[in-house]
C-alpha cells in the first residue's frame, strides 16, 4: 500500500486563469478511484500533472510510477506485438489478459489500425495492466466503447486488485468498478469512500441542506435589517427629545433618555454584526453547490404525427452493416438506436438526415421536416462569435444557454480549440437546442459531457418532449429517456 500526495499545487495554462491554486489531495494507490467534476474543472489536467506531462508549482509525491490512458502507439503493429513490446509479458499472459477483456482472440493478430476504436481501447488497457506496479491514470476509457463494451471493461476493472484513478461521466460504469470517489468542486475537492452513487447521494443531500439553510439565512438577514433600522430610529428620536419641549413643558430626564438611546444604538450595532455574520455564512454555504438550471426548448409541431419511415432498409459498404430495418418515427417518440460498434448506428441516423448512402429498401422523409442534427465528431476552431455567425445562431439565446450549461464568462473569449472536450461538446449541444425543429437527431451527444449536464439534458427531454432519434452508450441516460429502442445488433449476436 502506498500513497500519492499532492501538496499546495498551482497550475495555469499560458495566458489563462489558474486551473488549480494551492490544491492538496491524498490518494491511496490501492483505491479504485473515480474522478468526477464539471467540464473545465481540471480532471484531465490533473491526470497530466500526475503523469508528469504538465508541470505546476507545488509537490506531487508518489512511490509508484504513473502510466496514463490513452497513450500513443504505432498503429501499424499488431495488438499482440504492441502488448508484448510495452509490457514485456509472455504470450500466455497476453492471451489471458485479452480474454479477461472479453475481446475476440483473432484481434490480437490484426494491426491496431484495423481494430475498432473499442478494441484499441481494450488493447491499451491490457497493456497498462500487464505492466508491473504502475499507478494507472485512466482518462475516459468509455468514449469509444458501445454499451456491451462498457459492461465488459467495467467487469474487467472491478476484478483487478491494482488501483487506478479513473475519469468518467458514465454513472453505471463508475458504479461498476470504483470504490472511492474524488470530486473536483467549485471551491475545493472531496474524497468519499464509495462509488459514484454513494458520493452523489451525499452530494445531493449536502446541496439541499445548504440551499435550505441559505433560504433561512436570507429571511433572517431581512428580519435583522428591519430590527436594526427600528432600533436606530428609536435611538435618533430619543436623542432629539433630550432637548426638551417648549411652552413650559417639563424638561426630560436627559440621563435616562441618553442611557436608553445608547442602549438602543448598542443593540442596533449588535444586530448589524449578526446580520453581517449571517451574510458571511450565507456566502460560504453555496461555494460548492452545483447549479444545473432547467433548460427549455420549443419543438416545432409537424402537420402529421408520422415524421419519418424506413421500410426494409439495408446498408452496405465493404460489407453489409444492417438489413431489413423497419422504423416508423412518430411525433413525441424518443428512439434510441443501439448495437455494437460498427453495426451502422451512425449511418442510420445519416439516412434519416437525408445523406445519400448505398441503401436498399425505402427511406421516406418529408422535405418539409426540419431536423436539428448533432454529429458525433466535429472539429472546432476560431472564436465563439465566428461559430455563432457561421451557423446563424442568435447570440443572446446561445450565451444564455451556455451559461446554464456551466460555461464561465471567461470561456466565451477563448478560441474554441482551447476549450476542453466537454465544453466543445456542450457548445454543439447548445447549437442543436437553439434550432427549433420537428426532429432532433443526436449521435453520441454525451461524450465528454459532465454528470450534471447529462441530468440537465434528461430533465429537458422529459419536460419538453421533443421527437428524438439518438445513439448513446450511457445506459442510464437511455434507460431514463428512451420511449423505444431500435437494436441493430446482427442476428444471433
Amino acid at each position: 500500500m502506498s500513497q500519492i500526495q499532492i501538496k499546495d499545487l498551482t497550475f495555469a495554462y499560458e495566458g489563462g486563469t489558474p486551473v488549480f491554486e494551492h490544491f492538496s489531495l491524498s490518494l491511496d494507490t490501492d483505491w479504485k478511484t473515480g474522478l468526477v467534476g464539471r467540464n473545465g474543472r481540471g480532471k484531465t489536467t490533473l491526470l497530466g500533472l500526475l503523469s508528469g506531462e504538465l508541470r505546476g508549482r507545488g509537490l506531487i509525491l508518489s512511490e509508484r510510477e504513473p502510466a496514463r490512458f490513452p497513450f500513443a502507439c504505432d498503429l501499424s503493429r499488431t495488438a499482440g506485438a504492441m502488448l508484448a513490446a510495452r509490457s514485456g509479458a509472455e504470450a500466455w499472459e497476453i492471451e489471458r489478459e485479452w480474454s479477461l477483456l472479453e475481446a475476440p482472440e483473432e484481434a490480437l493478430s490484426r494491426p491496431l489500425a484495423e481494430l475498432s476504436p473499442g478494441e484499441r481501447t481494450k488493447a491499451m488497457l491490457a497493456a497498462l495492466f500487464l505492466e508491473p506496479e504502475r499507478f494507472l491514470l485512466l482518462d475516459e476509457p468509455t468514449n469509444h466503447l458501445d454499451a456491451r463494451g462498457r459492461e465488459q471493461v467495467g467487469r474487467y476493472l472491478r476484478r483487478k486488485r491494482r488501483g487506478f484513478l479513473l475519469v468518467s461521466h458514465d454513472r453505471d460504469f463508475l458504479d461498476a468498478c470504483t470504490d472511492h470517489t474524488v470530486s473536483l468542486n467549485r471551491a475545493d475537492c472531496d474524497v468519499v469512500r464509495g462509488s459514484f452513487s454513494v458520493w452523489f447521494r451525499e452530494k445531493e443531500a449536502e446541496d439541499r441542506a445548504a440551499l435550505e439553510q441559505n433560504q433561512k439565512l436570507k429571511k433572517e438577514i431581512v428580519r435583522l435589517r428591519e430590527s436594526a433600522r427600528q432600533a436606530s430610529e428609536w435611538a435618533d428620536r430619543a436623542e432629539r427629545s433630550k432637548k426638551g419641549g417648549r411652552d413650559g413643558a417639563p424638561r426630560p430626564d436627559r440621563g435616562y433618555i441618553g442611557h436608553k438611546a445608547a442602549k438602543m444604538m448598542k443593540r442596533a450595532g449588535v444586530l448589524k454584526d449578526r446580520r453581517e455574520a449571517a451574510a458571511e455564512e450565507k456566502e460560504g454555504l453555496l461555494k460548492n453547490v452545483e447549479q444545473a438550471p432547467d433548460l427549455k426548448i420549443a419543438p416545432l409541431t409537424f402537420h402529421t404525427d408520422r415524421l419519418a419511415e424506413l421500410r426494409k432498409v439495408g446498408l452496405t459498404f465493404s460489407r453489409p452493416l444492417f438489413e431489413g430495418v423497419d422504423l416508423t418515427l412518430r411525433e413525441g417518440e424518443r428512439v434510441a438506436v443501439t448495437g455494437p460498434n460498427g453495426c451502422g448506428k451512425s449511418s442510420l441516423l445519416s439516412l434519416v438526415c437525408g445523406d445519400r448512402l448505398p441503401t436498399s429498401g425505402q427511406v421516406l422523409i418529408s422535405p418539409r421536416l426540419v431536423i436539428s442534427r448533432l454529429e458525433q465528431e466535429r472539429a472546432l476552431s476560431g472564436s465563439l462569435e465566428q461559430f455563432l455567425a457561421e451557423r446563424g445562431l442568435e447570440p443572446s439565446r446561445m450565451l444564455t444557454l451556455l451559461r446554464k450549461l456551466d460555461f464561465s464568462r471567461e470561456s466565451f473569449d477563448l478560441p474554441l480549440q482551447a476549450l476542453s472536450e466537454g465544453q466543445r461538446k456542450k457548445l454543439l449541444l447548445a447549437a442543436s437546442l437553439c434550432r427549433p425543429a420537428h426532429l432532433y437527431v443526436w449521435d453520441e451527444p454525451l461524450n465528454y459531457v459532465d454528470l450534471w449536464t447529462r441530468i440537465q439534458i434528461e430533465r429537458l427531454i422529459l419536460d419538453s418532449r421533443p421527437t428524438l432519434l439518438f445513439v448513446e452508450h450511457d445506459a442510464a441516460f437511455v434507460r431514463h429517456i428512451a420511449t423505444r429502442v431500435l437494436d441493430l445488433s446482427p442476428r444471433g449476436a
